[in-house]
C-alpha cells in the first residue's frame, strides 16, 4: 500500500496484482483515468459531492463554471486499483470506474447501494463548429432503476411531476425554466454542468442528457440522503439564498398595467381605506410611454407619471413598497440603448415587441452589467423604489434565426451560453445594489432561472399562464420541481395571466371568481403573494364589497398570510441559514410511505404544514395525510391519523391545511402591513400528539446586519409526554429587539388556537429573554 498526500485531498491508493492496474494519474482533487482521446475526471468538492467530466483530448479544456461558487474541499478518500475497476470511496460516496464497459458509477459508501451510473459507450462527443471554433454536441446517457422517479429540470407548463418517460427541450422561454438538475428520493442529485441549449430524454435506452455545444461532459453528483439535505448540499455547490426583506412576504398588488402614477398611488390608498392588507404595489411597463422605440428605457417618460419621486414618497408614507418592470430589451429610442449601441453591447436576435426594433443587451459583458445597473441607480434607486421586477430574462426570442446563436458574448457564443442569461443578468443587479449599499436588501421578481440564481436575491414566477383549473393544478409540480434545483422562492400571477380564452368576461363571470380565489388561497402559501394578471383588474373590490361571500374570501386568504408571517419568515431564515426550502415535495419527510412519492397536487410549506389546494371547483377536495405522524386540522383542531384518506371540507373561504402533531406554530397580530406592529404579543399554537420543536427568528426587516449577527432566534419545544413547553432563552440582539414580550401560548383543540382564532390562550407567558418552562 502506498499513501500519497496531496494539496487538496488524501488519498490512499491500493493495488491489487492478480489483474493489469487500471492506467490513471492523480490530481489535487481526484484522478484522470482513460486513453488520450477520452478522458475521465473524478474530482471530489466534498465528500458527498463529485464532479465527473470527461473530454476527447489529452489535456482537460479550461472551464469556468457559471453555476458552481465552490472551491474543492480537502476530501479524504481511497483509491482502490482492482485491476478491472478504479473504485474512489470518501466516507459517503464511492465512484467506480470500469476502462472495460466505459462507465462510471456512483454508489453511497455505507450500504454500497448504487445511486446512478452512466449506461457504458454513452458518452457522445460529436463535432460542431461553434461559429468557426472546434466544439462538439455533447451527449451522456444514464441508468436509473426502473421504478425511480426523478424530479426537476427547473419549472415547465406541461404539468408532470416525475421527469420520467419524458422527452423536453431545455431552452429559456417565457413559462419555461431550464435548470438542467434532476433529484431522485433515493436521495441524490445530478447536475449536468452545461448552460447551451439541452435535450432531456428518458425512455427504454436510459435517461439522457444532450447539449447543443460543449467542450467536455461535465456533471456533478450530490448526496444528501434526503431531499432537504441533497437541497442544502447543491446550495453548498451553487450559492446561499439571502434573506428578502420581511415586506416582501405580504400581500403584493399588480396588474398590467397601471396607467398612471394616480392610479398606482390610488391603488394603495384604496387598500388601506378598506383595511385590506397589502405590502406591496407593481409597476408593470409602458410606464416609459407607448411609443415600442422607447421601449423599457428604464425611466418616467410617458407624462401620466409627472413625479416619480413624489409617488415614491406617497406610497412610502402609506407604509408600502413598490416593485417596477424592468427588462433586458431597449428600444432604439432610449438612452441606454444609445448607451450600450456606443460600446457595442447589444446582441443580434430579435425580441419582443418586434415591432420598435427592440435589442437585448449583453449581460455576460460586465461593461454591460455596468450600464444597466446605472440607469437603475440613477433613474430608480434615486428616487426610492424597493424592488425589481426584472421581466422576461429568458429573454424574448423570436422569430429564431440559427445565426442569432453565433453571437460573441465575450465568454462564448450566445448558444454555448444560452440558458445561463437570466443567472448572469439578475446576478449584476444583485451584485451592484451590495455594492452600492447595504441599507436595503435587494428583492428582485424574474421570469426565468438558472442553476445558482437562488445566491442572488431572486424568486422567479411561473409566467404568463392562463386562468384554468388545469393550469392551477400543475402549478404544484412547476414549483415542487423547481425548488427541488435548489431555489427556494417560487410564484405564480393569482387568477393566471390571460383570462380571455376560457373566461372572456374576467371578473364579472362567478366561475373566474371561484378560481381567482382559490389561486388567491394557493398564492398564500407560495413564495409571494402576488395577484396579476391582464384583460381584467384583479384588486379586491372588482370582485364585491365586504360581506359578499369572494370578497371576504379573498380578505381571509390575505389576512392568513399575514397571521403566518412569522412562521414564514422563520422558515426563510431556514432557507438562508440552512439551505431549507419553503415549498416541499411530500416525499422530503416522508420518504418511508411510499405514496408520498407520488402525490403532486399538495404539498409541504416550511417544516410543519401540508397545504392542499383547491385545484377543481367545487367545496370538498381528496386529501391524502402521510403515515409517519398524525395531523391536526388547522381549521378545526381535529386530530386525524397518519396515513389516512380523508375528503376535505372547502367551503369557498376554507383552504384544507393540516399541521403535523408536535408542531409550533407562532401566529402573528392582524396587521396592515408586514411591520406594523412587532411581535411583543404573539399567540402561541402547540399542537400536541408528539414532540416538536421551533425556532423563532426576527432581525431588522430591511438590511443586511443579520449578515453580522444582527438577529435573535428563541428556540421553543414541546415535550408531549410531560405535556411541557420549553421556551429557551433569546439568542443575539438587533436594534429594536422586543426586550419583552407576551407569548398566548394555545394548546390547540377542536375549542382552541383555529384557524382565524386570536384570543384563544391556555397560558399566558411574559418573556424577558430567559428561559421558561410552561406545564399544561
Amino acid at each position: 500500500m502506498k499513501k500519497v498526500f496531496l494539496p487538496l485531498c488524501l488519498c490512499i491508493v491500493t493495488t491489487s496484482g492478480m489483474m493489469a492496474d487500471v492506467n490513471y494519474r492523480t490530481t489535487p482533487q481526484g484522478v484522470v483515468a482513460g486513453p488520450d482521446g477520452s478522458r475521465v475526471a473524478i474530482e471530489w468538492y466534498t465528500p458527498s459531492i463529485v464532479r465527473i467530466y470527461r473530454y476527447p483530448s489529452a489535456e482537460a479544456p479550461a472551464k469556468e463554471s457559471l453555476s458552481v461558487i465552490a472551491s474543492p474541499e480537502k476530501v479524504k478518500y481511497k483509491v482502490n486499483n482492482k485491476g478491472e475497476e478504479l473504485v474512489l470511496k470518501s466516507d459517503r460516496l464511492t465512484v467506480t470506474y470500469n476502462p472495460a464497459t466505459d462507465r462510471v458509477s456512483v454508489a453511497e459508501t455505507a450500504t454500497g447501494r448504487q445511486l446512478i451510473a452512466e449506461k457504458g459507450g454513452t458518452s457522445s462527443f460529436s463535432p460542431f463548429k461553434d461559429h468557426g471554433r472546434d466544439t462538439y454536441q455533447v451527449s451522456q446517457t444514464f441508468i436509473l432503476d426502473d421504478d425511480e422517479p426523478v424530479f426537476g429540470l427547473g419549472q415547465h407548463r406541461h404539468g408532470h411531476w416525475s421527469q420520467r418517460g419524458t422527452t423536453q427541450h431545455l431552452e429559456q422561454e417565457n413559462m419555461e425554466i431550464a435548470i438542467p438538475i434532476i433529484q431522485s428520493p433515493k436521495g441524490y442529485a445530478l447536475f449536468w454542468d452545461n448552460p447551451s441549449a439541452t435535450d432531456f430524454t428518458d425512455d427504454a435506452s436510459g435517461m439522457t442528457f444532450a447539449s447543443k455545444t460543449g467542450d467536455m461532459i461535465d456533471y456533478y453528483v450530490i448526496y444528501g440522503g434526503d431531499a432537504d439535505a441533497t437541497v442544502a448540499q447543491l446550495r453548498d455547490l451553487t450559492g446561499q439564498a439571502p434573506m428578502f426583506p420581511l415586506w416582501t412576504y405580504g400581500f403584493h398588488q399588480s396588474r398590467e398595467r397601471y396607467t398612471s402614477q394616480d392610479e398606482l398611488v390610488g391603488t394603495v390608498e384604496k387598500y388601506r381605506s378598506l383595511g385590506v392588507p397589502l405590502d406591496g404595489i407593481i409597476q408593470d411597463w409602458q410606464y416609459w410611454g407607448e411609443d415600442n422605440h422607447q421601449w423599457n428605457a428604464v425611466e418616467f417618460l410617458n407624462p401620466k407619471f409627472p413625479d416619480p419621486a413624489g409617488m415614491m414618497r406617497r406610497i412610502h408614507d402609506l407604509n408600502a413598497h413598490a416593485t417596477i418592470s424592468i427588462w433586458p430589451s431597449f428600444g432604439p429610442n432610449t438612452s441606454i440603448y444609445r448607451a450600450f449601441e456606443a460600446e457595442d453591447k447589444l446582441m443580434a436576435h430579435k425580441t419582443f415587441p418586434q415591432n420598435g426594433d427592440t435589442r437585448v443587451y449583453n449581460p455576460w459583458d460586465s461593461r454591460a452589467r455596468d450600464i444597466y445597473w446605472g440607469y437603475f441607480k440613477r433613474n430608480m434607486m434615486s428616487i426610492g423604489m424597493d424592488g425589481w421586477w426584472l421581466d422576461a430574462t429568458e429573454p424574448e426570442h423570436s422569430p429564431i434565426e440559427e445565426s442569432d446563436y453565433d453571437y460573441e458574448t465575450g465568454m462564448g457564443t450566445f448558444r454555448s451560453l444560452r440558458n445561463s442569461f437570466p443567472l448572469v443578468s439578475v446576478g449584476g443587479i444583485y451584485d451592484h445594489q451590495r455594492a452600492h449599499s447595504g441599507d436595503r436588501r435587494v428583492f428582485i421578481l424574474t421570469r426565468s432561472a438558472y442553476a445558482g440564481q437562488q445566491r442572488y436575491g431572486a424568486q422567479s414566477w411561473s409566467g404568463d399562464v392562463e386562468a384554468s383549473w388545469e393550469t392551477l393544478r400543475r402549478q404544484i409540480p412547476a414549483a415542487l420541481n423547481f425548488s427541488l434545483c435548489g431555489i427556494p422562492y417560487w410564484n405564480s400571477d393569482i387568477g393566471g395571466f390571460y383570462t380571455w380564452r376560457d373566461y372572456p368576461d374576467g371578473i364579472k363571470d362567478p366561475a373566474y371568481q371561484e378560481l381567482y380565489t382559490r389561486w388567491m388561497q394557493f398564492g398564500g402559501f407560495t413564495g409571494m403573494m402576488r395577484s396579476h394578471g391582464t384583460n381584467c383588474p384583479r384588486e379586491i373590490w372588482q370582485f364585491g364589497t365586504a360581506g359578499s361571500p369572494v370578497y371576504d374570501a379573498q380578505a381571509k386568504a390575505i389576512n392568513l398570510r399575514y397571521r403566518f408571517l412569522p412562521y414564514i419568515y422563520s422558515a426563510a431564515w431556514d432557507v438562508t441559514n440552512e439551505g431549507a426550502s419553503l415549498m416541499r415535495p411530500l416525499y422530503a419527510d416522508y420518504a418511508s410511505d411510499p405514496r408520498s412519492v407520488s402525490i403532486d397536487n399538495q404539498y409541504l410549506f416550511g417544516k410543519s404544514v401540508l397545504v392542499a389546494p383547491m385545484v377543481t371547483s367545487g367545496v370538498s377536495r381528496d386529501v391524502y395525510l402521510p403515515e409517519g405522524n398524525s395531523w391536526i386540522d388547522f381549521w378545526t383542531g381535529r386530530t386525524i391519523p397518519g396515513g389516512s384518506d380523508i375528503k376535505a371540507d372547502a367551503p369557498l373561504d376554507i383552504i384544507p391545511l393540516y399541521v403535523k402533531a408536535g408542531s409550533i406554530l407562532p401566529m402573528g397580530p392582524q396587521v396592515q402591513y408586514a411591520a406594523e406592529r412587532p411581535w411583543d404579543d404573539m399567540q402561541i399554537r402547540v399542537y400536541p400528539g408528539a414532540d416538536g420543536e421551533f425556532t423563532l427568528y426576527e432581525d431588522e426587516g430591511d438590511n443586511y446586519n443579520y449578515e453580522k449577527g444582527r438577529y435573535t432566534t428563541i428556540p421553543m419545544k414541546w415535550d408531549d409526554r410531560s405535556r411541557t413547553l420549553t421556551i429557551e432563552g433569546r439568542n443575539g440582539e438587533f436594534d429594536g429587539m422586543p426586550a419583552d414580550r407576551t407569548f398566548r401560548v394555545v394548546l390547540v383543540s377542536p375549542d382552541a388556537g383555529t384557524g382565524m382564532d386570536i384570543d384563544s390562550t391556555t397560558r399566558e407567558v411574559a418573556y424577558n429573554g430567559k428561559k421558561v418552562k410552561v406545564k399544561f
